[in-house]
C-alpha cells in the first residue's frame, strides 16, 4: 500500500517483461515462463503487403487466422502456418461491389461466417463462408435510443441462436443485442455509476448553476468482450479502479467467479504515476481459462475459472515478445498471437512444459479427472514452488477424492480458508462415522460402569446402615 501511496516501484514485476506472479500477501514472485515469443510475422511475411493499423484478429473453430487490417479495409484470412494468406477487400452487394471503411472489430462463427464491425460505414456486414453477403446491419431504430444516436460499432460477437452483440461507441448502456433477423432488441450489462465521494458531497451542497457545470457520471464504456461456447459474455471495460473484468449471462448479470486472492484485473501492484492496467481485450479458451491484454504495459494476464491468476507474460518494448501498442490476442490451439497495431505485426506465443503442465492441470480438473489434476499440479508445484493456487488445486483434487486430512494441509499450504473449513467439516464427519460405534459403545459402557458404581455405592451404605 505505501509502495502504491507513495509512488514506489513494483517489487521484481518488470517492465523487460520478465515472468512473474503475486503471493497471497500481494507480493511480487518470480515464475517460470509460461510463453516464450518464438516467432514474428509482418504483411511482408503473410505476402500479402504491409499491415496498416490491423485492429482486431480471430482464430475460428479449425484454427484458421483471421485479421483486420483496418488501415487498408480488409480482411486477411491464412492458416495456423500463417501461410496461404487470402485477403477480402470487397463483397458483392445487390450486384454492385461494396467496401470496408475502417473496420474495427472482427468476429468469425463455428461455421466460419465472418462478422465484421465497418465502423466508417455505420454498419455491420455478415459474410458467409465463402465471403458472400448473408446482411447488412445498419443503424438501428429503437425507443430506447437517443434521437440523434449515431451507429459507430467497434467489436461484435454472435451466439449460437445467432444473435448479434455489439459494442458501439459512446453506448454507456452496455451492448446492443440483435436478433437473428439484424433488428435491435435491448441492451445488455451496462457498467455500474463510479462515483467520487467527495465530488457527490460538493454536488450536494452546491448549487444547480454550480452542479451544471460540474463533470456529469455516466457509466463507464466496454473496451472489448468475446463470447464462450456456452454463450457467457466476457467482457472489459476503462474502469481502472473496480471490476474491469466481467462475465455476463443472458440476463447481463456478471457472474464471473473471483475466489482467487485478488481480484481479476491485471497488474496489483503498481505506482501511482503508472496507474492500474488498462484492459483492451479478452480472449476465453477451453475449461473456463480466459486471458486479458494490457494495453498500458504490454502484458497478458491468463486466470482460471475461480479468478486465480496462472501467468503473464509479455511486455511494451523492441525486443521480441514486447510491443509498440497491443491491441488484441487470440489462442492458437494453446499458443498464443497479439496483434500490435502499431507495428503492424503479430507475435506468436508458444508454450513451455511450465505452462503446458499448468494448462492440462487445470482443463483436468475442469473436467473431473481428479487423478490427473493431482499428478499435474504436483508436477506443476516442482516447477514453481512460488505458485501458491497449485496447492489449492491439489487440495481440490484430494477433496473430491474423500482424501479430506491431507486436502487440509495443501488447503492451509494455500491459505485457502473456505476450503479448509470444509475439509475440516467433512474429516470431523468422516472421524466420528468411522469411529461411532466404538464410541457409542464406550458411552454406553461408561454409563453403565457410572450407574453400578452408584447402585453399589447405594447398597454398601444400607448394609452398613443395618448393621449398626
Amino acid at each position: 500500500m505505501l509502495g502504491v501511496t507513495l509512488g514506489g516501484g513494483v517489487t521484481n514485476a518488470a517492465g523487460d517483461g520478465a515472468s512473474y506472479n503475486y503471493s497471497f500477501w500481494g507480493e511480487t514472485v518470480e515464475a517460470p515462463a509460461a510463453y516464450q515469443a518464438t516467432e514474428l510475422y509482418s504483411g511482408a511475411d503473410l505476402g500479402v503487403g504491409p499491415l496498416k493499423e490491423p485492429s482486431d484478429l480471430h482464430v475460428s473453430s479449425d484454427q484458421r487466422i483471421y485479421v483486420l487490417d483496418s488501415g487498408n479495409n480488409r480482411v486477411v484470412v491464412m492458416n495456423n502456418r500463417f501461410t496461404d494468406a487470402v485477403t477480402i477487400t470487397s463483397f458483392d452487394h445487390d450486384g454492385k461491389e461494396d467496401t470496408f471503411s475502417n473496420p474495427q472489430g472482427l468476429f468469425v462463427t463455428d461455421q466460419n461466417h465472418v462478422i465484421v464491425a465497418d465502423t466508417g460505414n455505420n454498419r455491420i456486414v455478415h459474410l458467409d463462408q465463402d465471403f458472400h453477403l448473408v446482411k447488412v446491419i445498419g443503424a438501428p431504430e429503437s425507443d430506447l435510443l437517443q434521437a440523434n444516436f449515431q451507429f459507430q460499432p467497434v467489436r461484435v460477437v454472435m451466439d449460437n441462436a445467432q444473435r448479434l452483440y455489439v459494442m458501439s461507441t459512446g453506448v454507456f448502456d452496455g451492448f446492443m443485442e440483435f436478433n437473428a433477423e439484424g433488428v435491435f432488441t435491448s441492451f445488455i450489462g451496462a457498467n455500474r455509476v463510479k462515483i467520487d465521494p467527495i465530488d457527490y458531497f460538493w454536488k450536494r451542497i452546491s448549487t444547480q448553476a454550480q452542479r451544471s457545470q460540474m463533470i456529469m457520471y455516466t457509466p463507464t464504456e466496454f473496451t472489448n468482450l468475446d463470447i464462450d461456447n456456452e454463450g457467457f459474455i466476457y467482457a472489459t471495460n476503462g474502469d481502472q479502479w473496480g471490476d474491469n473484468i466481467k462475465k455476463l449471462n443472458a440476463q447481463g448479470n456478471d457472474i464471473l467467479r473471483r475466489t482467487g486472492y485478488f481480484n481479476p484485473q491485471g497488474d496489483i501492484n503498481y505506482t501511482v504515476d503508472a496507474g492500474p492496467s488498462r484492459l483492451i481485450d479478452i480472449e476465453v479458451s477451453d475449461s473456463e481459462m480466459y486471458s486479458v491484454l494490457d494495453s498500458k504495459r504490454g502484458r497478458i494476464f491468463t486466470y482460471n475459472g475461480d479468478g486465480h491468476l496462472m501467468y503473464i507474460f509479455g511486455g511494451i518494448g523492441n525486443l521480441l515478445g514486447e510491443f509498440k501498442t497491443p491491441t488484441a490476442i487470440e489462442r492458437v490451439g494453446d499458443d498464443f498471437i497479439v496483434l500490435d497495431k502499431a507495428l503492424g505485426e503479430i507475435t506468436l506465443f508458444r508454450t513451455t512444459a511450465y505452462g503446458r503442465t499448468l494448462n492440462e492441470a487445470v482443463r483436468s480438473y475442469y473436467r473431473g479427472d481428479e487423478e490427473k489434476a493431482y499428478e499435474l499440479f504436483n508436477e506443476t508445484i516442482n516447477m514453481n514452488a512460488n505458485l501458491e493456487f497449485a496447492y489449492s488445486g491439489i487440495g481440490k483434487a484430494l477433496l473430491r477424492q474423500g482424501d479430506y486430512k491431507d486436502a487440509m494441509s495443501y488447503f492451509d499450504r494455500s491459505m485457502d480458508l473456505a476450503n479448509y473449513s470444509k475439509s475440516f467439516l467433512l474429516y470431523r464427519k468422516e472421524l466420528l462415522r468411522d469411529y461411532f460405534g466404538t464410541i457409542m459403545t464406550l458411552l454406553v459402557l461408561g454409563v453403565v460402569a457410572f450407574v453400578g458404581a452408584r447402585i453399589y455405592r447405594k447398597s454398601v451404605r444400607r448394609k452398613r446402615g443395618v448393621s449398626a
